[in-house]
């Protein structure tokens, strides 16, 4: 296959999927609008079928070698006693936390590091245009010249511009009333090898895991009926947080103070992305630019690794694109239909309202890791990370 592919994005999806591309034989390019690859981030684990595509692509002991080695979760109090815990083996150890949790950072720079040579990366800059003809898609850029492809993929995430550009009329957006806002900040004595889990009245989370740096990455997560919190500008966003936190106890106020010089703050809202169609003529969407099933779903490594192997292995097999992306979403599809089934009410139970509804989740949470009763969670709690069956390749010699 002699396709010259166009990846827009290089964060998980887009490396991989250049990965395999070119193992394929067709010619990737990656577009990236950071000036670098993108280091930052939280934690994110491999399992299941996204785990096996690791495992394909001979990185699964690379990937070992960059764990945070966090040990599990515990949902601690207001004075930091332990309510419950679930370690990296509980609920048959596809629970909360798994024995590979590497920085999202990390597991990008791996796939880079692993494709840079065989891979041309256009940092910098960034799709501005496309017009499909009858051979190619024409590409005009905000800094670089115009260009011609055979394939355009786009990988750039659930807030994907480029994505707007062809598919906007199709697209859907699934909210849950969740922020998030991520950051780094130093490591304390109190921060040992297990994440620290904490609700605060009013719906308020603080969660803080360990990283493999000597930081700490912290999030606050909070449910809230006020809308575009998320298109402030930065400082407001941090303002805004620093008035709906206060208050909050526990090591919250240490959390504000350490948001303030975290180089790395990231601030969301939470959702999902629902496509009527994956594709349209020569322009394809991968990972989380077309089907996000947002953070709560626990799929979303698994969704962009298994996405990006699934479409490079059907454009191996199909000489027309249009038959090899229609091959794509057939198989891929109901395995993305069953990791967007997130219940509303997940994040409404994760994130009681009242100081009574805390102790009851609590409760709860110290119930399900009673090992007579896991069995019965883990069904219910965990991801459907391996309800597919992942196609075998043949690998051009």
């Amino acid at each position: 296959m002699s396709r010259r592919v166009l990846i827009s994005g290089a964060s998980i999806a887009g490396p991989a999927l250049a990965y395999w591309l070119h193992r394929y034989g067709m010619s990737p390019t990656v577009v990236e609008r950071a000036t670098e690859m993108r280091l930052g981030g939280q934690t994110v684990d491999l399992r299941g079928a996204g785990r096996t595509v690791i495992e394909r692509m001979g990185l699964e002991q690379a990937a070992r070698e960059r764990i945070t080695h966090e040990e599990g979760v515990h949902f601690v109090d207001d004075r930091d006693h332990v309510r419950a815990s679930f370690g990296s083996e509980s609920l048959d150890g596809d629970g909360f936390v798994t024995e590979l949790e590497l920085l999202r950072g990390e597991l990008a720079d791996l796939l880079y590091q692993r494709t840079r040579d065989d891979t041309e990366y256009v940092f910098g800059d960034e799709i501005t245009g496309l017009t499909e003809t009858g051979d190619g898609v024409d590409v005009t850029f905000r800094t670089g010249p115009y260009r011609r492809f055979d394939l355009v993929v786009l990988a750039d995430g659930f807030r994907s511009r480029t994505r707007d550009l062809v598919f906007a009329d199709i697209a859907r957006t699934r909210s849950f009333g969740l922020y998030t806002a991520y950051f780094t900040i130093p490591r304390a004595e109190s921060d040992g090898s297990w994440a620290r889990w904490y609700n605060a009245p009013g719906r308020r989370v603080v969660l803080l895991r360990p990283d493999n740096q000597g930081t700490t990455r912290a999030s606050l997560n909070f449910l809230s009926a006020h809308k575009g919190i998320d298109r402030l500008q930065t400082p407001a966003q941090k303002e805004f947080l620093r008035r709906h936190y206060a208050g909050a106890g526990w090591e919250t106020p240490r959390v504000l103070d350490g948001m303030d010089g975290s180089p790395d703050f990231y601030f969301e809202s939470v959702g999902q992305m629902h496509l009527q169609r994956w594709s349209r003529g020569r322009i394809v969407v991968v990972g989380d630019a077309g089907y996000c099933a947002s953070p709560l779903s626990g799929m979303g490594t698994s969704l962009a690794l298994v996405g990006a192997y699934v479409l490079a292995g059907e454009l191996s097999r199909h000489a027309g694109h249009r038959d090899a992306f229609q091959a794509y979403e057939t198989i891929l599809r109901p395995y993305v239909t069953q990791a967007q089934k997130v219940s509303w009410f997940a994040p409404r139970i994760a994130s009681p309202k009242s100081r009574t509804g805390i102790r009851a989740l609590h409760t709860a949470a110290g119930i399900a890791t009673n090992p007579r009763f896991s069995r019965l969670v883990s069904r219910v709690t965990n991801p459907p990370s391996d309800a597919i069956d992942l196609p075998s390749y043949p690998t051009p010699h």
